[in-house]
C-alpha cells in the first residue's frame, strides 16, 4: 500500500507539473504561436533579391529568436491579408505594392487595417498610411523606406564616370562599348510607373547628370516604366534597342525582367545594372553594380520588436532606412573590379575615390537627391546636362 500512496503521490506531482508548464508555456510565447506572415510580391520568395532577403530575414529570426514563419506566395493580396489576420498572424510583412483594401478599404469594406486593429500590418516602398491633414490614417501599419534614390544616384554617378573612362579601365577585346557623344546614353527599365520605381529612375538620372555637369558633357537617359516584373525575354528585347541606340549601361528594376537585360549586356559586351540583393556575379563583368534594397534588415529589425512585445515603438511609424543602415547602398564593386586592366588601376583607384565623396557628400546633405517614393516633385528641366525624351 505504501508504495501505491507513494506512486499516487508522483503522479499527482507531475501532473500539476505538467499543467504548470503548460501554463507557464501559453503564457510566454502567446505573442509568437503562430509566428510570422510574409506576403511575397509577384516576382515569388526565390527571386534573388526583394523577396528572397525577407525570406533570408525570418530564417534569421527563426534561428536567432525561435519564431517560426509562414511565406505566402499569392495574386490576391487583400484575400490573403485577410485570412492571415483571421487566422491570427499578429504581425504581417506585405512586399507588393497593394495598398488600397488594407489602408482605405475597397468594395464597401472597411480598410482591412481597422478590421484587425491587433495585427501589424508592415508594408513597402511607400506611405500611403497618411489622412490629408498629415496624420497616420492607421497605427497598427507600419511604412518602410528604402533611400534608394540616393543609391541609384551614386550608381548613375558611377555610370558616368565608368562611361568616360572605359577606354582607360576595359580591354577592348572584353567589351564592345560605343564611344564619344553616340555612346554617351544609358537605359532604364522600370517594372511599373509607380512612386516605388520611379524613385530609382529620379535618383540615377541625377546622379548621371550630377557627374556630366562636372565634365561639361551631354547625356541622353531612355527610360520604360511599363516592363512588368517577369518577362526576361522581353527585358531583353527591350535592353537591346537601348545598346544598339548607342547607351552602354542600362539599369532594370523590373525582377525577373533584369535577368533578360544582363544576359543581354553579356551577349553584346555591354553593362547593366540591377537591383535588390548583390547580382555583381549574376554575369560577372557585365554588370557595373547592383543597387541594394536589403529587405532582410527591417524584417529583422521589425520582428525583434515583436519579439520583445515593443511593437508600439513601430506601430503607426515611416521607418526610413538610409546609406548609413547598411540596407541599401551599392556593392563593393569588387566583380567589376576583377575585369579592370593592369594600366587602369588607378583610374579606377580614382573613380572609386570620387563615388566615396560623392556618397559622403550625400550623407552631409550637400547633394539632395529627389524622393519620389516620400512625395517629392521631381523636376527634369534642372537637368541640364541629362536629356530624358521618354519620361
Amino acid at each position: 500500500m505504501g508504495k501505491m500512496k507513494f506512486a499516487r503521490k508522483v503522479s499527482f506531482l507531475l501532473v500539476i507539473v505538467m499543467l504548470a508548464s503548460m501554463l507557464f508555456t501559453g503564457c510566454s510565447t502567446k505573442t509568437n504561436d503562430l509566428g510570422i506572415a510574409l506576403i511575397t510580391s509577384a516576382a515569388g520568395p526565390n527571386d534573388k533579391g526583394y523577396n528572397q532577403s525577407a525570406v533570408e530575414g525570418l530564417e534569421k529570426v527563426k534561428n536567432e529568436l525561435g519564431i517560426d514563419y509562414k511565406v505566402v506566395e499569392t495574386q490576391d493580396i487583400p484575400g490573403s491579408l485577410s485570412q492571415l489576420a483571421g487566422a491570427g498572424y499578429k504581425l504581417i510583412f506585405s512586399l507588393e505594392y497593394n495598398f488600397d483594401a488594407l489602408i482605405k478599404g475597397v468594395g464597401g469594406n472597411k480598410p482591412i487595417a481597422e478590421q484587425y486593429p491587433d495585427t501589424t500590418f508592415v508594408i513597402f516602398n511607400d506611405n500611403p498610411n497618411v489622412n490629408e491633414d498629415g496624420s497616420v490614417k492607421h497605427k497598427n501599419v507600419v511604412s518602410v523606406l528604402f533611400d534608394v534614390h540616393e543609391a541609384s544616384f551614386i550608381a548613375g554617378a558611377l555610370s558616368a564616370l565608368v562611361n568616360e573612362n572605359a577606354s582607360s579601365l576595359f580591354n577592348t577585346s572584353d567589351y564592345a562599348f560605343t564611344s564619344g557623344d553616340a555612346g554617351r546614353k544609358v537605359g532604364f527599365l522600370g517594372g511599373t510607373k509607380s512612386n516605388g520605381i520611379t524613385v530609382f529612375g529620379y535618383g540615377y538620372a541625377e546622379g548621371i547628370n550630377y557627374i556630366a555637369k562636372e565634365l561639361g558633357v551631354k547625356y541622353t537617359f531612355y527610360s520604360d516604366y511599363n516592363a512588368g516584373f517577369s518577362d526576361s525575354a522581353a527585358g531583353a528585347t527591350k535592353a537591346n534597342t537601348y545598346y544598339s541606340d548607342g547607351a552602354n549601361i542600362v539599369y532594370a528594376v523590373a525582377g525577373a525582367v533584369g535577368d533578360g537585360v544582363t544576359a543581354k549586356a553579356k551577349e553584346i559586351k555591354k553593362l547593366a545594372i540591377e537591383v535588390d540583393a548583390n547580382k555583381d556575379n549574376n554575369q560577372p563583368g557585365y554588370i557595373l553594380t547592383s543597387v541594394l534594397k536589403n529587405t532582410e534588415v527591417p524584417v529583422y529589425e521589425i520582428s525583434k520588436h515583436f519579439n520583445e512585445q515593443t511593437m508600439d515603438k513601430v506601430n503607426g511609424q515611416v521607418l526610413n532606412y538610409n546609406l548609413a543602415s547598411g540596407a541599401t547602398g551599392i556593392t563593393d564593386l569588387s566583380v567589376i573590379e576583377s575585369k579592370i586592366k593592369p594600366d587602369g588601376k588607378a583610374k579606377w583607384d580614382e573613380i572609386k575615390a570620387q563615388i566615396k565623396a560623392v556618397s559622403g557628400k550625400i550623407g552631409s546633405g550637400e547633394i539632395k537627391v529627389t524622393n519620389a517614393q516620400a512625395g517629392e516633385s521631381f523636376d527634369k528641366s534642372k537637368l541640364t546636362n541629362l536629356n530624358m525624351p521618354n519620361d
